[in-house]
């Protein structure tokens, strides 16, 4: 006969570690305040639910030790999200019908407070207490048939290990970043910015692609025909050697809109939604706290961007299309500097994925939620949204900074109906080409409105193709740091530059990097503050430097203080700038290669590069150094040809690693 299941509150050494491990667990959750260590403490009790059943099961005892281990961690977890949590706290429960700073729904969404906090997590919290309490209490009362409490342990057991994991896809991700912030800076910066005569302010019309390689434009060599496209090279400059700031989508928008690398805002990586509801992929949550430093969930509110720049000068500023930095709180696009958004925070092969209305840090699901199962009219709705707000600028004489950033050609790719199929060349092509001829539209709304002569429109992509796409002659593609997944294609049209562009309907060969484009466009147009032309913050590193002078004289800008930096994971892959020819004939005088007949050479140095042929995935190309004047396509190694140099990357590259590592978001003092 089997003895009857007791509780056990002995000091027996396995049940008393469990108990210490999760008392430290939760002290280390709430000093180190990382939601890494929330993660590892909900693990902890899914690990602990089973221990504490097969406990009930072998020795049919429930120790107290092992309850306490259970409670302690899941209190931490639960104090951690009440204390530094980053809005109500109701987890994935959270509804995606109203923006996170609705007043309709103050329990549910929105920044919150102490108390609504305490409320949600207790709420999320309470079936694995009334679980683990159920358990405790049954099996340390005394039933009349053993049958009973043995049938009820049981069920509690069950309930326990059943709830543990519903927490876990259900409890609060978000919470405060935990890092220096730049609030000071970002407030008293923007409040010096001056405004600007309207008649004195040109449009800003930047127009980014997302996954479109550097060969999929007929203007750098496609197989088929982007006129409108083009038609920005054709009338302004095309770059060809310009370059996204990372290889992949999140990153290269923060490098966009900050002028600074993704690593100094914790924006390494793709972000992910935290905005999930009990999906398969509510899991996504974690994912945020797993790639992205202290707890940061999209770009830090306290990041300047360029759209904060311009509002403050007395622009408009709309986002259109994807926004990929953030879903909620101090993320939003609305709380980024634009006064307008429509389109989707996520990416569209993620869940949740819908189109939003967004004003004021306030959104509307527009279409539903049911739009990762059809897409092809997500151009058209896109296109009717900005030629509307544009409309409605050129109307009220405001001037306007807009922020088209198309989904495509990132996959899944479609196509609405009357592109779709069109081109012979597949769904890809037929996505680009339909993008294409909308973009033309636009351009012929903004010429009958009479404000196309007098936007700076800006046309460039995130980072290279990732599964169809050309690079043209370059190697590697998406998420790689070769130059398929870097060089983008990047043009830029001013009808009324006044001599800004310098020869139009030319190409510019010296490089540049997309986070030059926000001192690009503040110098273009003439933003001042606090005394000082083309203003700028000066409380953190700004890491672009205009391109003014490349793009009236294709001068070099990139050079040994200002190196191109492509980086992966937090981690420099490639540092790259040119050195004048006068320098390596001083290193290397008896050399008379043709390549030195050039005023500067474009070195590129790897110190390590895992190879992108697939049949060798296990080699990696060390201590690489490439010329990319005459091997853009990075063949061949000159390290053994000139080796000081190789050298002098290298220290280039280390010097500028123990200066992130020491100063990470790149405060100046």
């Amino acid at each position: 006969m089997k003895k009857e299941i007791q509780t056990d509150s002995g000091k027996k050494a396995l049940p008393v570690i469990l108990m210490l491990i999760g008392a430290l667990l939760a002290v280390s959750l709430l000093v180190i305040r990382l939601n890494i260590v929330a993660v590892v403490l909900v693990a902890f009790n899914c690990i602990m639910s089973a221990i504490v059943t097969l406990s009930l099961i072998i020795k049919r005892k429930v120790y107290t030790p092992m309850v306490l281990a259970y409670a302690l961690s899941g209190l931490g977890v639960m104090l951690y999200f009440i204390i530094f949590g980053a809005d109500a706290g109701f987890g994935a429960f959270t509804s995606g019908l109203a923006g996170y700073s609705s007043a309709d729904h103050p329990l549910f969404t929105g920044e919150g407070s102490f108390f609504t906090r305490l409320l949600g997590n207790i709420i999320l919290a309470s079936p694995w207490i009334v679980s683990l309490s159920g358990l405790y209490l049954s099996a340390k009362h005394t039933f009349k048939r053993s049958g009973i409490k043995t049938a009820v342990c049981a069920l509690m057991c069950i309930c326990l290990l059943g709830t543990s994991v519903l927490y876990v896809l259900t409890m609060n991700m978000r919470s405060k970043p935990n890092t220096e912030r730049l609030w000071e800076g970002h407030d008293k910066y923007l409040n010096g910015v001056d405004k600007k005569d309207a008649a004195d302010s040109p449009n800003v019309l930047v127009v980014m692609m997302d996954d479109l390689g550097w060969g999929d434009v007929s203007l750098n060599g496609a197989i088929y025909d982007t006129p409108n496209i083009d038609s920005i090279g054709e009338n302004g400059l095309n770059f060809t050697n310009f370059y996204s700031a990372y290889s992949v989508c999140s990153p290269a928008r923060f490098a966009a809109l900050t002028g600074r690398y993704p690593y100094r805002g914790y924006a390494d990586n793709v972000i992910y939604p935290t905005a999930a509801t009990l999906s398969p992929f509510a899991q996504t949550r974690i994912f945020n706290s797993i790639e992205m430093g202290n707890n940061a969930d999209g770009m830090l509110g306290d990041e300047i961007t360029v759209a904060e720049t311009f509002k403050a000068a007395g622009y408009s500023t709309g986002c259109f299309g994807k926004w990929h930095l953030g879903d909620y709180g101090e993320y939003l696009p609305t709380n980024q500097g634009f006064d307008y958004f429509y389109g989707s925070h996520h990416v569209n092969d993620m869940k949740p994925f819908y189109h939003v209305r967004e004003e004021n840090g306030e959104w509307q699901i527009v279409h539903g939620t049911d739009e990762l199962k059809d897409q092809s009219n997500a151009t058209k709705w896109i296109h009717d949204e900005i030629a509307d707000w544009i409309t409605e600028k050129a109307e009220k004489d405001e001037p306007f900074f807009a922020y088209y950033a198309s989904p495509w050609p990132h996959g899944p790719v479609f196509a609405g109906d009357d592109f779709d199929g069109t081109s012979g060349m597949g769904t890809y092509v037929d996505c680009v080409t339909e993008f294409d001829h909308y973009l033309g539209i636009l351009f012929n709304k903004m010429e009958e409105l009479g404000v196309l002569d007098d936007t700076i429109i800006v046309f460039t992509s995130d980072n290279g193709p990732a599964l169809e796409g050309s690079v043209g002659d370059l190697r590697g593609g998406k998420y790689l740091a070769y130059e398929g997944g870097q060089k983008v294609p990047f043009m830029i049209r001013w009808d009324n530059d006044n001599g800004a562009l310098g020869e139009k309907q030319t190409e510019r060969n010296s490089s540049a990097v997309l986070v030059d484009l926000y001192p690009t466009l503040v110098e273009l147009c003439g933003i001042t503050g606090d005394g000082v032309d083309n203003y700028m913050p000066t409380d953190r590193v700004i890491d672009g430097i205009s391109m003014a002078e490349l793009i009236k004289n294709d001068k070099v800008i990139h050079t040994e203080k200002h190196p191109i930096l492509h980086m992966k994971r937090e981690k420099i892959k490639a540092i790259q700038y040119a050195v004048p020819i006068s320098e390596v004939k001083a290193l290397y005088p008896e050399y008379d290669y043709d390549i030195l007949k050039e005023d500067y050479i474009s070195f590129k140095y790897f110190e390590k590069i895992q190879n992108d042929n697939s049949a060798f995935w296990d080699k990696n190309r060390k201590n690489w150094l490439h010329i990319l004047n005459d091997d853009y396509a990075e063949n061949y190694n000159r390290t053994p040809v000139y080796p000081e140099i190789s050298d002098s990357f290298r220290e280039k590259l280390h010097e500028i690693t123990d200066d992130f590592k020491h100063n990470r978001r790149g405060v100046i003092s």
